[in-house]
C-alpha cells in the first residue's frame, strides 16, 4: 500500500514537472537573450524555476529595484507609496476587520462599489465563463491562457493536480495567490506588483522582463535596459533633478508615467484588467503624449489615428492582436499591434526594433543609425510596415524618417553650437553675476536637463532654456512626427517651424550680443585715447564704466550725444 501511494506521488510529481517542462518551452515569444542573461536552459526550465529566476532580479536593488544610488537626496510623499508599492506600502492600520473572500467582495460593494463592478466585469471573477469558450468564438484563445495559468500555478505548488480555478479574488492579488482564505487588513494587505502578475501570467511578465536584454545599445548609447517599460522607475530615480526637486509633488508627476517597472496597471486599468482597453490607442495616451514625446498627438491627427477614430467602434477589440486584421476587421495600426509586433509574434517586450529611442540629441545615437544594429531593426520594421504597404514603400518611408531626423538635428546642432560658445566665453545674461549652484546631486553645467524643471536667478538663461527646449521638445517632436506619419508634427505645427523660430531668436540674439561687445571694445578703445570718459561731457567727473551688456541703450545715445557735441563745437569755430 505504502509503494503504490510512493509510485502515485513520484507519478504526479513527474507530471507537473513535464507539464511544467512543456509550459516553459511553450513561450518563443520570450527571446533567448532572457534566458542567457538568467543564466538557465530554456529546454529545461519550469515555470516555477523561470519565475524565481526573474523576480530574484526584479526585486534586486543592483539591478533597479527600490530607491536608487540618489536615495539621500529625496523622501517619498504620502501618494509616493502608490507608486513604487514594493519599496513603500505598508498595510493600512485603521481597518482592523480579517475578511475572507465572500467578505471582502460584500464589504467593497459599499466602500468602493466602482472596484467590485469593474472586478465583476474582468475574466478574473467567473473562469467558468472562459473555460466553457467554444472554438467559433473569437476570444476562445483566452481558454489557452487560462490553461496556462494552471499550468504556472501547479508548477508553483499553488493549485492541486486536478484543481482548476474558479475565480481570482481580492485576496489573490492582494495577499497571496491561492494559499489564503482570509486577510488580516493590518498585516496581510500588498499593492500588486508586476511579479505578483508574474505568477499566473509568467509569460507576459518574462517577455516584458526581456526589454532589459534586448534593448542593449552597441556603444552604451543608453544604459543597459533602458529607454524601456521594463526599468522605466529605475530611469526616474536615477534622474538627478527628480532627486535634487524640492518640489517633490511636481517632480512625481514624473513618476506616475514611471511605473510600468513597478506595476501592470499603466496598461490594464485595474480592477478589470481589460485586454481589449489596453489595446486601444487612448491607453498608451496619458504618458506617451506631451512636449517631449507626443506620440499621441502625432498617431491621433495622422492618417492611421483617423482612421481608428472614424472605424474603431466598428473593429472588434477583443480578439488577439495576431488576429486583429484577419479576425477583427482592423483595418489600420494601432500603438499596440506596432509596437508589440516582432518578426510576426506578439510580445510585451516593446522595444525590440528601437533605433532613435525618441531623442535623436543623445550622443552617439545618429551616429549609430546606419549600424548593422540599426539596419537589422530597420529590417524588423519592415516586416510590420509590410502587413499593410508594400516593401518599397517602407523603406521610402522609413528611409524619409531618418534623413528628416537628421536634418532637424543638424538645424538644432548649429544653434547649440552658437549657444554653447556664449557660455564659454561667460556670455549668457547674468551669468558671472547671478547663477547659483543647483541644488544637489546636480552639478553646475551648460544647458542640463534639470534645467527644463529647476530655475534659480538666471540658471538657465533664456538663451540656455532656449536651447533646451529644442532639443528635448521640438527636435523630439519633430522625430516623433516623422516617425507616426504626421505632416503637420514635424513641418509648419511642431518640429521643424518651432526649431527654425528658436534658430532665427537664438542667432538675432547672438548677433546683438556680439555687437554690443564690440561697440563696448570701442568705447573702451576711446576713452583710452581720450584719457576720460566719454560720459565725462563737461570734464568735471571721474571716470565712469560702461561695463556691462545692460549698458546698451545708454551706450548708444551717449555715443550719438558726443558726435552731436563735436559738430556744435565745430560750427562755432
Amino acid at each position: 500500500m505504502a509503494m503504490k501511494l510512493w509510485l502515485r506521488a513520484q507519478v504526479v510529481m513527474l507530471g507537473c514537472m513535464f507539464v511544467g517542462l512543456v509550459q516553459a518551452n511553450s513561450m518563443p515569444s520570450v527571446p533567448n537573450e532572457l534566458f542567457e542573461a538568467l543564466k538557465i536552459d530554456r529546454a529545461k526550465v519550469t515555470p516555477k524555476e523561470l519565475h524565481e529566476a526573474l523576480v530574484k532580479r526584479y526585486k534586486d536593488p543592483e539591478q533597479g529595484a527600490g530607491r536608487g544610488t540618489l536615495a539621500q537626496y529625496w523622501e517619498p510623499i504620502p501618494y509616493g507609496i502608490y507608486l513604487d508599492p514594493a519599496t513603500f506600502y505598508k498595510s493600512p492600520t485603521t481597518n482592523k476587520e480579517v475578511a475572507s473572500r465572500k467578505e471582502c467582495v460584500e464589504c467593497h460593494a459599499d466602500e468602493s462599489p466602482v472596484w467590485v463592478q469593474a472586478w465583476k466585469r474582468s475574466s478574473h471573477s467567473n473562469l467558468d465563463k472562459i473555460r466553457n469558450l467554444k472554438p467559433e468564438d473569437p476570444t476562445y484563445y483566452k481558454k489557452g491562457k487560462l490553461e496556462d495559468v494552471e499550468k504556472n500555478l501547479r508548477s508553483m505548488g499553488r493549485l492541486g493536480q486536478d484543481e482548476q480555478l474558479k475565480e481570482v479574488g481580492c485576496i489573490d492579488c492582494h495577499v497571496d495567490i491561492g494559499t489564503k482564505k482570509k486577510a488580516d487588513h493590518t498585516k496581510d494587505i500588498r499593492m500588486p506588483t508586476a511579479d505578483v502578475c508574474g505568477v499566473c501570467h509568467l509569460q507576459e511578465f518574462a517577455e516584458r522582463e526581456s526589454e532589459r536584454d534586448t534593448m542593449i545599445w552597441p556603444h552604451g548609447q543608453w544604459p543597459d535596459g533602458r529607454p524601456s517599460h521594463a526599468l522605466d522607475y529605475k530611469a526616474n530615480v536615477e534622474t538627478t533633478v527628480w532627486a535634487a526637486m524640492p518640489q517633490r509633488e511636481v517632480a512625481e508627476g514624473c513618476s506616475m508615467c514611471h511605473t510600468n517597472q513597478n506595476k501592470c496597471d499603466s496598461c490594464h486599468t485595474r480592477h478589470e484588467f481589460s485586454a481589449a482597453e489596453s489595446r486601444k490607442p487612448e491607453a498608451c495616451a496619458t504618458c506617451h503624449s506631451g512636449v517631449d514625446h507626443n506620440n499621441w498627438e502625432a498617431y491621433s491627427m495622422s492618417k492611421h489615428g483617423k482612421m481608428v477614430a472614424m472605424l474603431g467602434d466598428k473593429w472588434n477589440w477583443e480578439v488577439q492582436l495576431k488576429d486583429a486584421f484577419a479576425v477583427g476587421k482592423q483595418n489600420a495600426p494601432t500603438c499596440a499591434y506596432c509596437h508589440m509586433e516582432y518578426e510576426g509574434e506578439f510580445t510585451h517586450n516593446m522595444v525590440r526594433k528601437i533605433r532613435w529611442a525618441n531623442y535623436p540629441f543623445v550622443p552617439g545615437v545618429a551616429e549609430n543609425i546606419k549600424s548593422e544594429w540599426a539596419e537589422t531593426r530597420l529590417d524588423s520594421w519592415v516586416v510590420t510596415c509590410t502587413q499593410c504597404h508594400s516593401e518599397r514603400f517602407a523603406r521610402s518611408y522609413l528611409e524619409l524618417m531618418d534623413k528628416g531626423t537628421l536634418e532637424g538635428l543638424a538645424k538644432y546642432q548649429e544653434a547649440n553650437d552658437v549657444v554653447h560658445k556664449l557660455y564659454e566665453e561667460g556670455l549668457l545674461t547674468g551669468q558671472k553675476t547671478n547663477r547659483p549652484a543647483p541644488p544637489p546631486p546636480e552639478k553646475e553645467g551648460y544647458a542640463y536637463f534639470a534645467q527644463l524643471f529647476w530655475s534659480k536667478g538666471n540658471s538657465p538663461a533664456a538663451l540656455e532654456l532656449k536651447v533646451l527646449e529644442m532639443h528635448e521638445n521640438d527636435l523630439a517632436k519633430m522625430h516623433v512626427g516623422l516617425a507616426h506619419v504626421n505632416p503637420g508634427g514635424w513641418t509648419y505645427t511642431e518640429g521643424w517651424g518651432p526649431m527654425n523660430r528658436a534658430y532665427v531668436e537664438i542667432q538675432d540674439a547672438n548677433t546683438r550680443i556680439r555687437e554690443m561687445i564690440a561697440l563696448q571694445e570701442r568705447v573702451k578703445n576711446l576713452e583710452s585715447s581720450s584719457k576720460r570718459s566719454l560720459l565725462d561731457l563737461d570734464g568735471t567727473t571721474e571716470k565712469i564704466s560702461l561695463g556691462g551688456l545692460g549698458g546698451g541703450m545708454l551706450l548708444a545715445g551717449t555715443l550719438a550725444l558726443v558726435g552731436w557735441r563735436k559738430r556744435k563745437q565745430s560750427e562755432q569755430v
